[in-house]
C-alpha cells in the first residue's frame, strides 16, 4: 500500500504547522495507522530554518501529550510539491504564497487546512505575537481539524 503523504504549511514552520504535524501524527499513531502516512511540516519562509518549534508550541503540545520538541523548521522545497499528496496551508496568505511557487500539476494538492478538514474558509490564526492562551486556542482548532481530517484522509488523497 502506498503511504499518504501530508504536509502542513505555515509561514515560519515554528508555531502552527509543527503543531498540526504533531497532532496529526499523534492521532494517526493512536488510530494504529502510522504505516499509512508520511507526515511533515514546512514554512513558506526560511527565517527559522533548523530551529525547533516555538517554545510555546512545544509547551502547549506537551500539555496535551504530544511531543514536537524534536522537529526542526524548514522552508518548503520545490521537491515537496511532487512528493506530498496533500499540502495544507494554515491560512489564505500562505496558500496564496504556495500557489505562486507550485508547479501547475501540484495546484490540485494545495488546500486551506480548514477548508479540507472542516469545510470552512477560516484561517488558523498565527499565535506568534500572542499569549499562551492564543497557542492553546490554535491547538484546539488544529485538533478539531486534524480529528476531522484523519477519517477522510485516505479518501481525499485517493480523489486528489
Amino acid at each position: 500500500m502506498d503511504r499518504h503523504r501530508v504536509l502542513f504549511v505555515c509561514a515560519g514552520n515554528i508555531c502552527r504547522s509543527p503543531l498540526a504535524e504533531g497532532i496529526f501524527r499523534h492521532l494517526v499513531e493512536q488510530a494504529g495507522r502510522s504505516s499509512e502516512f508520511e507526515i511533515d511540516s514546512a514554512g513558506t519562509g526560511g527565517w527559522h530554518q533548523g530551529e525547533p518549534p516555538d517554545r510555546r508550541s512545544i509547551a502547549v503540545a506537551a500539555g496535551h501529550g504530544v511531543d514536537i520538541s524534536n522537529q526542526h523548521a524548514r522552508r518548503i522545497a520545490s521537491g515537496d510539491f511532487g512528493r506530498f499528496d496533500l499540502i495544507l496551508a494554515m491560512d489564505q496568505d500562505n496558500l496564496k504564497n504556495l500557489r505562486k511557487v507550485a508547479p501547475a500539476d501540484a495546484l490540485g494538492r494545495l488546500y486551506l487546512f480548514n477548508a479540507l478538514a472542516l469545510g470552512s474558509n477560516r484561517d488558523i490564526p498565527d499565535p506568534y505575537y500572542g499569549s499562551r492562551e492564543d497557542f492553546e486556542a490554535v491547538y484546539t482548532m488544529l485538533l478539531a481539524g486534524c480529528s476531522a481530517l484523519l477519517p477522510k484522509a485516505g479518501k481525499a488523497l485517493r480523489d486528489s
